[in-house]
């Protein structure tokens, strides 16, 4: 299956960079993405049962979350613990490079007339690029502290099961840590907007501020619950074809353990 250990030349190591710059690429991407417009716009996809509706209510930005964690679990089946750690905390200086250009952004002239809800007033061509200020300072910081502590639980739970599996069950690994990272995430992202960014959750007539949050976090875990699930198909795919062509063997230490 995997040419022997010689044939490890030019080729093979520049395919390796090459994919390994492209799924960090993505990963970063999609986070400065999800992070700048996560919580400019709530979704209700809400839909009825048997007569009966079921809140359905997710942030834009969780869209294309679950692409964050398919990326971290491919680099670190095939790059190891270290390269995934290491893709987690550039991921962090991307989020600290965000609020640093907004910060300035908001801060070179010229300042706008501020009005009592702390944004330029309605007509200024300003108050856009403040709001967006706004809900994205809420919503990085609060990412920031939820997606340290899901992605650190995403990378460490996949190599828990890797190593208590000794390489096998390749689709316990992939949906036990994102699966378990996830709901760290959906609870945490969500109550700290509302404590940075309130005015960005959406609270309908009549309901509560402890069930408006419970339905986002609910929505937002089940939307990356089945995300996570779908994906388990392209990840035993992309494994197995990039194994080969990346001339990587995802299990050789796994394999090393249990022959000794």
């Amino acid at each position: 299956m995997f040419e022997h250990p010689a044939a490890d030349d030019k080729k093979y190591v520049k395919r390796r960079e090459i994919v390994f710059i492209i799924l960090s690429g993505f990963f970063l991407g999609t986070l400065a993405i999800l992070n700048i417009l996560g919580i400019s716009r709530q979704i209700d996809l809400s839909f009825d049962i048997f007569g009966r509706t079921i809140p359905f209510v997710v942030f834009i930005g969780v869209l294309p979350y679950p692409v964050t964690f398919l990326c971290t679990d491919f680099i670190s089946e095939l790059y190891g613990k270290k390269r995934a750690t290491m893709v987690v905390w550039t991921g962090l200086l991307l989020n600290i490079w965000v609020l640093f250009i907004l910060w300035l952004g908001g801060v070179l002239p010229p300042r706008p007339e501020i009005g009592p809800d702390n944004l330029p007033f309605p007509g200024d061509p300003q108050r856009t690029f403040f709001q967006i200020r706004q809900w994205t300072f809420g919503a990085t910081i609060a990412s920031m502290l939820a997606y340290l502590t899901a992605q650190f639980v995403d990378v460490h739970v996949f190599h828990f099961f890797k190593k208590l599996t000794r390489g096998k069950a390749l689709w316990l690994r992939n949906n036990g840590s994102t699966l378990t990272s996830q709901m760290v995430d959906s609870i945490a992202v969500v109550t700290i907007t509302w404590f940075f960014a309130r005015d960005a959750i959406n609270i309908r007539p009549g309901e509560t501020i402890t069930h408006a949050i419970v339905i986002l976090i609910l929505s937002n875990y089940v939307f990356k619950m089945v995300s996570a699930l779908v994906d388990t198909i392209p990840f035993y795919i992309g494994t197995k074809w990039l194994s080969r062509y990346l001339n990587i063997d995802p299990y050789r230490d796994y394999k090393e353990v249990h022959n000794e």
